[in-house]
């Protein structure tokens, strides 16, 4: 490899790592002034797109381990965002479901994220964005592939 190529990849992820925390820490003032925190929003978002699932299933959607999804939950569901309801034949597991303030809660997240792309995304083509997607979906697909070989 070039020393151009070595230092145009760097630059490439150094801003793509720089690019996702602004990202982040801007989608988090904005829930954060609804009351919210970053991974109730992400919850709010699961559950809303996905309907109703378990402890575990909503663990592995947001990439978090049991017991922090745990405490999210019993956070989320002291402010009436979810309930847990029992799984029919499965005494230890529970399902989680979006309450109503949950379902009207999931909707100003998700009109947040739709003002934020909106912002951000302003004036891209959409030939722009899919060949970033194209790249963006390499990386993913290269950084599993890590993961897997690493085990």
């Amino acid at each position: 490899m070039h020393d151009d190529d070595a230092l145009l990849r760097a630059r490439y992820t150094e801003a793509l790592v720089r690019t996702g925390r602004k990202l982040r820490t801007s989608f988090n003032a904005r829930v954060v002034a609804h009351g919210l925190t970053y991974p109730r929003a992400r919850a709010l978002l699961v559950l809303e797109r996905e309907g109703q699932l378990t402890q575990s299933d909503l663990a592995a959607e947001l990439e978090l381990e049991g017991p922090t999804v745990v405490r999210l939950l019993d956070g989320m569901e002291k402010l009436d965002l979810i309930e847990r309801k029992a799984v029919q034949g499965d005494r230890r597991a529970k399902h989680i479901a979006l309450t109503d303030h949950g379902r009207h809660q999931a909707s100003v997240v998700a009109e947040i994220s739709l003002e934020l792309r909106n912002e951000i995304l302003e004036g891209t083509s959409a030939s722009d964005l899919e060949a970033g997607l194209r790249i963006l979906e390499r990386i993913g697909r290269a950084i599993g592939e890590e993961t897997r070989h690493g085990d």
